[in-house]
């Protein structure tokens, strides 16, 4: 039965505080019931049927675990019962429905540390909220997302770091740095291979599970990224063989390190290529949504996940940097927003390059070459960047020993026991940039967007692919839903029947 949407199911309106955030139980859910969970401002989360409206629990009434503002709520996937609570103070608690919180402040013991990480458990004569406390990072904890099989969490934070971890063993996978800035906002591909994260930098970046390290960046958004989400409804895997994205038990025991899983992947594809005349074809679609009021929809193809794989002839949306020396010339200069500009002594500013499904060979064949060369999309989009400065670029330019040691090429299965080095060894923030946890710009491919489009006239705060439509809200309120190819008829007639003006399509 179609809703109608000029009034609601349930409406409640708090005085003191807010909500900031919510999450439902889709493990539970049901027609006649369902578990939503609320944050709000002060650091509560209350519990609430909006069907049965009956019951209701809230935690941290008294704000003695924590006072700072809830910033991302979820329940644990495949429970009915646990669910986890991220605050801006840095601090994450794990909490079970069915246990109170306790009228004193409550007490911790160490459960394990590591780089930028503690977990502590709570101690108590009797089982009482939060059974966990995650410490993570420094600053606020912006958002955490669970990977689709549940077994692994991945945080974003203010410290512009993304922190991979086990949940159940409580161990740290694997980190990235953002280019500079806070990261805030976070998502796991349906599969569980790739993160794509976003933030201060513009920037949406993604993160290759299987190989800690950055595989591509986007630059399309003109301010802060606040949601990114894949769009698991355009997400094409192509199915003529089957073991591509499944695999035995040895091979899910794999997942672990998850490297042999991800070679033998990657061998498959290449047996396949030299069989076959067309090359496999893999697309994730992935969409964001700023402060710019845009929304950014984004395709990784396989150019990007197997760079190493034959050329095709298929249009890809990429640029890829040109390792070949241009001749000498007039030094070309773009102006960045900071009033500095990035010029390129002695060189003229190359002519676009012509887009490519792979890396071109002599980005690895030239890696020796002195002078390094960015496409030109690649050049007008870094001079946006306040941290690279003329005087930075410069010195970068006049750098002996800058060779393309962190390019696409030269990153590969063989290089992981060194990404595994950076993970675990103490990291200064200012000196991440131009290491395996922050590449520079030219290290990596830079995704163009599909399409770019201003779609409100607030900052954009939610993005939502469902199998008919997407939907989008701002910070003004309103909520919009725009109707995919071919289903358009279908939800005028739904709104005409069931909406006042108020639903876009």
């Amino acid at each position: 039965q179609a809703a109608d949407l000029s009034k609601p199911i349930d409406k409640r309106i708090y005085k003191g505080t807010q909500p900031t955030c919510h999450d439902f139980n889709h493990l539970t859910a049901t027609a006649e019931s369902v578990s939503l969970l609320v944050g709000f401002s002060a650091g509560q989360v209350q519990l609430i049927d909006p069907i049965k409206k009956e019951t209701s629990k809230l935690f941290n009434e008294e704000r003695l675990i924590d006072k700072s503002r809830v910033t991302c709520v979820k329940w644990v996937p495949g429970s009915e019962s646990l669910f986890l609570v991220a605050h801006s103070s840095g601090n994450m608690y794990l909490y079970n429905v069915e246990h109170t919180c306790g009228t004193t402040a409550p007490h911790y013991q160490l459960l394990k540390q590591g780089e930028s990480f503690a977990v502590h458990t709570c101690k108590s004569k009797s089982t009482r909220n939060p059974l966990l406390k995650w410490t993570v990072g420094e600053g606020a904890l912006n958002e955490f997302a669970f990977s689709p099989d549940g077994k692994f969490l991945a945080c974003v934070s203010q410290d512009g770091f993304l922190r991979v971890f086990n949940f159940d063993s409580v161990e740290l996978h694997g980190t990235m740095k953002s280019y500079f800035g806070g990261l805030l906002c976070v998502c796991w591909s349906p599969d569980g291979k790739y993160i794509v994260t976003g933030g201060e930098d513009d920037l949406v970046t993604v993160w290759s599970f299987v190989d800690c390290r950055v595989i591509a960046r986007g630059h399309g958004h003109k301010s802060w990224v606040s949601v990114v989400a894949f769009d698991p409804y355009t997400t094409s895997v192509e199915e003529n063989d089957p073991m591509e994205f499944s695999g035995s038990d040895e091979d899910f025991q794999d997942l672990h390190f998850g490297r042999d899983r991800a070679n033998s992947t990657q061998s498959r594809l290449s047996k396949r290529n030299s069989t076959d005349s067309r090359p496999v074809s893999v697309t994730y679609r992935f969409g964001s949504v700023g402060q710019d009021t845009q929304l950014c929809l984004w395709d990784l193809t396989e150019d990007i996940l197997f760079p190493h794989q034959p050329l095709s002839r298929a249009r890809t949306h990429t640029n890829v940097m040109n390792a070949t020396s241009p001749p000498a010339g007039s030094g070309g200069t773009n102006p960045g927003s900071n009033g500095n500009s990035i010029t390129t002594p002695g060189n003229s500013v190359p002519p676009p390059l012509p887009r490519s499904n792979s890396l071109p060979h002599s980005a690895v064949s030239n890696a020796g070459s002195k002078s390094s060369v960015m496409d030109g999309a690649i050049a007008s989009g870094v001079s946006k960047f306040a941290t690279l400065s003329l005087h930075d670029r410069k010195e970068r330019h006049h750098e002996k020993d800058h060779k393309r040691n962190h390019s696409m090429g030269h990153i590969s299965s063989k290089s992981s026991d060194k990404l595994n080095l950076v993970t675990k060894t103490k990291t200064d923030p200012a000196k991440t940039l131009g290491t395996p946890l922050c590449p520079r710009m030219e290290d990596v491919p830079l995704l163009e967007p599909l399409i770019c489009k201003k779609i409100a006239h607030e900052r954009l705060t939610v993005l939502i692919f469902l199998e008919d439509c997407i939907v989008t809200a701002c910070q003004e309120g309103f909520i919009c839903t725009w109707a995919r190819p071919g289903k358009v008829g279908l939800l005028s007639s739904q709104n005409q029947a069931n909406s006042p003006s108020g639903t876009v399509v």
